[in-house]
């Protein structure tokens, strides 16, 4: 971790591809120069301009110690072993008189931070509760729900291979600016240039991606269910579907099929503002391709309909007959799933307390949250641990959210800056940036060939941080779960790495639990100060957790890793996978399988995919009833919001420092120029935009890509900043946005359809 000029790989953690990259450091630690990381098995040295500007993440102004809450509101600095003996206590007292149910974790990490996330898990247990809540509970636990249903588990995923396809559609995506697939922009620009290729853009907005379609579908905003709806119904009313496909590798077509003919296709059309003859043109397409790739994102996960829209999304695909073969929609491996499975609550899945809301995906969603908090009801939430997330400004309805944290008996902030939640917390603990500490992101998306990347810290530690495994290890041992230290266990570890294939650790552990059961499940903990310490490098001891995922992994697919040149077998492949891992510091390959695996890997027992979900066929004949409510609620706002645009200088909320953006450093807000006129607004004028939830005063740009009665303003604006005398910039999305608008089955947030007014100021 020398300061040096010369080049160390890391990756890039302000979106979920996680880029490969080379920093130059001067010897103040400064990020002088970041350039793409050839070497890296997916990226291959692409990397976009967000991040050549890490520096301002790594240098941004940090907390050094833990931070009480006093009387008055302000904060105190207090020893690590004072906060970490007072919260334990608390935790306990929680616990101990109310259930571990009364407890809940917000966060666990984000894009690249996962490993800290993965140990969060050991505080869980100690704390007894099942409730974790987390972004990706805003954005995609509707896909989760699709997914379990037609492929047998919620967390199975698929790949979006739009570089392989013949025909792609992006669906409610902008890869320009927001990625989401490898190398995204001269990926776009490749399928947009090349004449044997249609590039298909769904949008209300004409993006940056929607620019380079040869076909644009500018969709009403929140209308998106009837687009899909009628492109599978000129499908199946002219028998394009793929008959072999559904008949050899799916149940339910039948049940499916009556839905989509009594569709009115052309109506349908016209409900999402596009023309008949355009669907048809783009039906047709998908169905005569040799291969057709989707890919969707937060435009149809945030909008009306949304776990419909998830469902017809894959329907598009899978009726159509692409799906397990090259340059098409694939399930795919992941070396840990980033997600597990929740019961439906009538077969014994958990649901919260208040709301009785049901987890997908072992989450829980932040829309519930103040509700779960903000009662009286005798089974509230009353202890909230947060790590690596800002709920006050990145869930729904900011001053609910920083509300209900007020009204908490515990909150505890684990960050590495002081964000809007850590100022409404009562307990502030910092935290090592991502340059600091040994780190991995799951979102390992890749199919046929997979890869894993295990960061190393190429910063020194700021004194008085400490890494979350090491945060969350010190707590469940002040709860009196475990001993802080394992002497016998130790000395075994140490002769474990010199034969690793005696699995004498294994052994010696095994030993253990049978003799203190109630250990069991802090087994990653105990090899954290274990195997841990026997590791090669003295920042590695959360590297024991890819070592269990590696010897998982090699048990389920063994055949798959050798193919990537190992020569081991059984216990020892998953010794040689792990090595690999540790040691490859620009990221390696982890298997490579055959299309026709792909279908090894449905959990469905008959390893078909099963198409008929009969709640999402229910809501698609009620489909036309619901937009007739919708056009209700237009009336006094008559606008529609966009919220949370990616534009060129924003991302994620990591970003604490507004002077990295070199432009649109006021976060404008769109609009066009007709309505512009109709508002009496002129270009570069300040207006309040107003929903029924609050109010923000933001400036205005002038433009003609978003059509009328649509408005689009970005996200990563309006925080705090204690360096800039706690002023903020640009205005903050979340003041506008409802915890009601949401979803009905997943409570996604309709960060999408926020209806709002404007007022000249």
């Amino acid at each position: 971790m020398s300061t040096t000029d010369s080049p160390q790989s890391t990756a890039c953690i302000l979106c979920n591809q996680n880029c490969g990259i080379l920093v130059h450091q001067d010897q103040e630690g400064n990020f002088t120069k970041i350039v793409g990381d050839e070497q890296h098995p997916v990226s291959e040295g692409y990397l976009c301009q967000k991040a050549t500007r890490l520096n301002y993440y790594q240098k941004q102004e940090r907390l050094t110690s833990p931070l009480r809450k006093k009387a008055d509101g302000s904060f105190e600095e207090i020893s690590w072993d004072t906060a970490i003996k007072e919260i334990a206590e608390k935790l306990v007292q929680i616990r101990d008189n109310h259930g571990g149910k009364s407890i809940a974790y917000a966060g666990g990490g984000g894009q690249g931070n996962h490993i800290g996330g993965v140990f969060g898990a050991m505080l869980r247990s100690a704390c007894e509760t099942p409730y974790i809540y987390a972004s990706l509970a805003q954005e995609k636990t509707g896909n989760f729900w699709v997914n379990g249903h037609l492929f047998g588990r919620q967390n199975t995923n698929y790949c979006e291979p739009v570089a392989e396809a013949e025909f792609v559609m992006i669906l409610g995506a902008n890869p320009i600016q927001a990625h989401g697939i490898p190398k995204a922009r001269p990926t776009i620009n490749e399928v947009s240039r090349n004449p044997k290729k249609t590039l298909v853009v769904v949008d209300p907005r004409q993006t940056e991606t929607a620019k380079k379609a040869d076909i644009f579908l500018q969709v009403k905003a929140g209308k998106d269910a009837f687009l899909l709806s009628a492109l599978l119904g000129h499908i199946i009313q002219n028998e394009l579907q793929d008959k072999v496909f559904l008949r050899k590798r799916t149940v339910g077509f039948e049940e499916v099929k009556p839905y989509f003919l009594k569709i009115d296709v052309g109506k349908y059309a016209e409900m999402a503002g596009i023309s008949h003859a355009q669907v048809i043109e783009v039906a047709e397409g998908i169905a005569s391709a040799d291969s057709f790739a989707l890919r969707s994102d937060l435009g149809i996960e945030q909008s009306h309909n949304s776990t419909l829209n998830s469902y017809l999304a894959r329907l598009l695909f899978l009726v159509t007959g692409n799906f397990g073969k090259e340059g098409t929609n694939c399930l795919h491996t992941a070396l840990f799933p980033l997600i597990g499975h929740s019961k439906e609550p009538e077969a014994g899945g958990i649901t919260t307390q208040v709301t009785k809301m049901k987890g997908i995906g072992k989450l829980f969603p932040p829309n519930i949250l103040p509700l779960e908090i903000d009662t009286d009801h005798p089974d509230r939430i009353r202890a909230l641990i947060v790590d690596s997330a800002n709920p006050v400004t990145n869930y729904a309805n900011s001053a609910a959210q920083r509300k209900a944290i007020e009204k908490l008996e515990l909150s505890v902030v684990i960050e590495v800056a002081m964000t809007e939640t850590a100022l409404a917390a009562q307990y502030v603990l910092p935290a090592q940036t991502q340059y600091e500490k040994m780190e991995a992101t799951f979102f390992n998306l890749e199919f046929p060939e997979n890869f894993f990347h295990l960061r190393h810290p190429i910063s020194e530690p700021l004194s008085g941080t400490l890494d979350e495994p090491e945060i969350y290890h010190k707590l469940v041992t002040a709860m009196g779960e475990i001993p802080r230290s394992f002497p016998l266990l130790s000395a075994i570890a140490k002769l474990d790495r010199r034969f690793p294939t005696l699995k004498l650790l294994p052994l010696a552990l095994q030993m253990t639990i049978a003799l203190r059961p109630k250990w069991k499940k802090y087994q990653l903990l105990i090899l954290k100060e274990t195997m841990g310490k026997a590791l090669p490098y003295d920042y590695a001891k959360s590297a024991v957790f890819i070592w269990t995922a590696c010897h998982m992994y090699v048990s389920k697919y063994e055949k798959q890793v050798r193919r990537t040149g190992f020569q081991e077998k059984g216990y020892a492949l998953g010794e040689a996978l792990f090595n690999k891992i540790l040691h490859s510091k620009s990221g390696t390959l982890i298997s490579k399988h055959t299309f026709d695996e792909s279908w090894e890997l449905i959990r469905h027992k008959d390893k078909k995919v099963h198409l008929e979900i009969p709640e999402m066929l229910e809501w698609l004949e009620a489909l036309p009833e619901k937009a007739h409510e919708e056009v209700k609620r237009g009336r006094k706002y008559p606008f529609n919001l966009l919220a949370g645009e990616r534009r060129s200088y924003n991302a994620n909320a990591v970003m604490r420092n507004p002077e990295w953006r070199k432009k649109d450093l006021e976060g404008v807000l769109k609009i066009n120029p007709l309505d512009a006129e109709t508002e009496g607004i002129e270009n570069g004028s300040w207006v309040k935009c107003i929903s029924p939830t609050g109010e923000i005063l933001i400036k205005t740009q002038l433009t003609k890509e978003v059509p009328q009665g649509l408005l689009s303003m970005p996200h990563g604006y309006g925080f705090t900043y204690p360096e800039h005398d706690h002023s903020s910039t640009g205005a903050l999305a979340n003041a506008l946005t409802s915890l009601e608008d949401c979803d009905p089955l997943a409570k996604t947030p309709y960060h999408k359809n926020v209806r709002v007014r404007l007022e000249k100021v």
